[in-house]
């Protein structure tokens, strides 16, 4: 899949160390909804059930310093924050989206894994884990 001569499995490797930024729990899922209009911070934080606001800021802040969001101050009152995608965060759409129909057209095969696999280790005396 990736030839041997790249360095992505390197620790220094700077495409590695943007998947990373890319790839975490939440900057799919904030791209996922910043795709569709800018949306400002706290209707994304409801929107993204479960996240921490830390972790919403976190993810954001790196996902801008990557110039894939923009953030803008809204003046008013209040104050408010509005992200969008950038340019060069709209070319993760079609990736994303192949990715996405992935996970809809294997969710039930995954399922299936996990029952398996979690049978199995309950059945060696081992507590099953993950989620």
């Amino acid at each position: 899949m990736i030839d041997d001569d790249q360095k992505v499995f390197d620790l220094e490797c700077p495409n590695r160390y943007i998947l990373d930024q890319i790839a975490d729990k939440w900057s799919v899922l904030i791209l996922a909804v910043l795709f569709d209009e800018p949306t400002r911070f706290n209707a994304l934080k409801r929107r993204l059930k479960g996240v921490t606001q830390k972790a919403l800021t976190d993810a954001l802040r790196r996902l801008e310093r990557n110039g894939l969001v923009a953030r803008r101050v809204l003046t008013g009152s209040p104050i408010a924050v509005e992200y969008s995608v950038t340019p060069l965060g709209r070319t993760l759409g079609e990736p994303f989206l192949a990715l996405y129909r992935w996970t809809i057209e294997h969710h039930d095969d995954v399922g299936r894994a996990r029952a398996h696999f979690d049978a199995r280790v309950d059945t060696e005396g081992r507590r099953a884990s993950g989620g």
